[in-house]
């Protein structure tokens, strides 16, 4: 009998994605993670729902962090709220992260399944934080807004900074900023 092992979840997630990596995520199974682990496909299924799961272990994670700094800060604008929340997750979560994560981003960009799975993640993410900002007294239509264009500068500050370098924090800001800098240039407003 094989000895027991401590972080199993840990090992089958940086299995699965050598195993994508290598052989391309429709060509793994269960059954290969788990064996390239020495676990059972039952330990598998203890730790994920599904092979996806995997590569989206964190989006709840990330997502109680981004609400509970939202919820936790200070009055104030619920942009610069929302920004500071995603930079200081991103800070906290990503940290000596990045090769994993750029390697779990090209996984993702090959895959049609993979890529709705996190359209459907980042749905939720906008979904929290929509409600986050409701419970915090800021309107419908503001709280929507801040949402759905935070989760994108988020989005665009991920991709950057997996296909590029530095710090995912610092990624966003820029993203940001260029955003900011868009809205403000003349004759950038619909008439």
């Amino acid at each position: 009998m094989a000895r027991w092992e401590p972080d199993a979840h840990g090992r089958m997630t940086a299995a699965a994605i050598t195993l994508f990596t290598e052989h391309g995520y429709d060509n793994v199974t269960v059954a290969q993670i788990a064996a390239e682990v020495g676990v059972t496909e039952r330990t598998f299924f203890r730790h994920f729902t599904d092979k996806r799961e995997v590569l989206f272990d964190r989006s709840n994670t990330m997502q109680n962090r981004v609400v509970g700094l939202i919820e936790s800060a200070a009055p104030g604008d619920p942009w610069t709220i929302t920004i500071d929340a995603f930079r200081e997750m991103s800070d906290d979560l990503f940290n000596g992260l990045h090769a994993r994560s750029r390697q779990r981003q090209r996984i993702i960009e090959s895959s049609g399944e993979l890529q709705e799975r996190e359209l459907l993640k980042m749905a939720a993410l906008t979904t929290a934080i929509t409600q986050a900002h409701l419970e915090r007294g800021c309107d419908a239509k503001t709280s929507d807004l801040v949402a759905r264009v935070a989760a994108s500068v988020f989005s665009a500050g991920f991709r950057r900074w997996v296909h590029g370098s530095g710090r995912l924090s610092d990624s966003i800001a820029e993203v940001d900023v260029e955003l900011r800098a868009l809205i403000a240039r003349p004759g950038s407003t619909a008439g």
